[in-house]
């Protein structure tokens, strides 16, 4: 499979400024970054992306975005090795989300939550041709080990394995984040998950959604605002192209109320990522 082409990164300046007042502690949930000199997997799904440290970190200053959640992209599989060199720079204000393996040994996982992770990232999509028995299975190994260490699991998954799992979800008794607005699933089967009040769904990358985004985001927002968090999904990938503000400013038109946008920028985040 030939690699997407990533495309360069737009100047923070040149992002459009958010339309709201962002209040304080404000949370980007979902980002990624990319430097050189780190192993990554040996057939990426996309060409090395323009997207470093210093970079995001403009960006977030220009948006007046305080905290942030570093996700484990495909791109390093399994080694995060940046993810926490990234840890070690920002200090306690940045967040992270690894990807392991299932061997990974309980002094791993302890020097992982010492840096700052605060969730395992479950690649469902790498998964999706397993039976749900099987993947049940996986998904309880992982709450086990991430529930010692007061930790909650993040899905990037196609919205099919999540209706197909959805008997199994709404009786889980663990933490659980959807990423990018359920990928594809609509609010018939969303709503059940967020009333059970132990699912969170991420706020993020509408442009990978085929249907209608703000009528979902709506209806999302109006039903559970305090199980919803925002993600930029910066850099965009492949497109590095993209207005994050203006991503951050859909939040205006989705949630107009400012006690909504206070609980998915700031009290979910706080709840998931900084209470442990």
């Amino acid at each position: 499979m030939t690699p997407l082409q990533t495309t360069p990164m737009r100047a923070a300046t040149s992002n459009t400024r958010p339309r709201f007042t962002l209040p304080q502690l404000s949370c980007d949930a979902h980002f990624h970054v990319f430097e050189p000199g780190y192993n990554h997997v040996p057939d990426p799904l996309y060409t090395f992306p323009d997207g470093t440290l210093d970079q995001y970190l403009r960006l977030a200053d220009w948006l007046g975005v305080e905290r942030m959640v570093l996700v484990q992209p495909t791109f390093y599989g399994t080694d995060n090795s940046l993810l926490l060199d990234v840890l070690r720079k920002v200090g306690p204000h940045c967040r992270g989300v690894v990807r392991i393996e299932d061997s990974v040994s309980d002094a791993q996982l302890d020097r992982f939550h010492e840096a700052g992770v605060r969730a395992i990232r479950l690649d469902l999509f790498a998964r999706a041709s397993w039976p749900a028995d099987e993947l049940v299975a996986y998904i309880r190994a992982m709450a086990l080990r991430a529930g010692r260490r007061g930790w909650h699991l993040q899905f990037y998954t196609p919205g099919a394995v999540v209706r197909t799992l959805l008997p199994f979800l709404t009786e889980l008794e663990h933490p659980f984040v959807i990423d990018h607005m359920g990928y594809g699933m609509d609010l018939d089967g969303l709503l059940p998950l967020l009333a059970g009040g132990h699912c969170y769904l991420k706020l993020s990358a509408p442009y990978r959604l085929k249907t209608d985004v703000e009528p979902l985001a709506r209806a999302l927002v109006e039903a559970r605002p305090d199980r919803l968090l925002w993600g930029s999904d910066w850099p965009h990938l492949p497109d590095g192209r993209r207005d994050t503000g203006e991503l951050l400013n859909l939040l205006a038109d989705w949630a107009p109320a400012p006690e909504d946008r206070h609980q998915i920028l700031v009290e979910a985040p706080g709840r998931l990522f900084y209470e442990q």
